[in-house]
């Protein structure tokens, strides 16, 4: 139940992060997108929280398109939920691109 309630409320938070993102420049967008509903578990600095840290040192390991992967289909038996319901796969891959990259401010 609780988690069916998380799912839920992850993907309202997607769904008004998306809707803005549709109003607002692309880069500002994604950087909002990250930081509300990554940051809802992977702490708002993204060095970690519910889930680990997602910053670039901590993903070297993952390639553009795992990472991509992993973005859309989550992580089975963790609270890494799929996002595919919700986000495309170029949208996915941007998210990937920009966690790989960091924040470049």
């Amino acid at each position: 139940m609780l988690k069916t309630l998380l799912t839920i409320a992850f993907c309202l938070l997607a769904i008004t992060s998306l809707a803005l993102a549709e109003e607002q420049e692309a880069p500002a967008a994604l950087v909002n997108l990250v930081r509300q509903d990554c940051g809802s578990c992977h702490g708002m600095t993204l060095k970690g929280g519910l889930g680990p840290d997602i910053r670039p040192d901590a993903l070297g390991h993952y390639d553009i398109d795992t990472l991509s992967t992993v973005v859309l289909d989550g992580i089975p038996k963790t609270a890494m939920p799929p996002w595919r319901p919700i986000l495309s796969e170029a949208d996915a891959r941007k998210i990937a691109e920009y966690l790989l990259k960091g924040d470049t401010k």
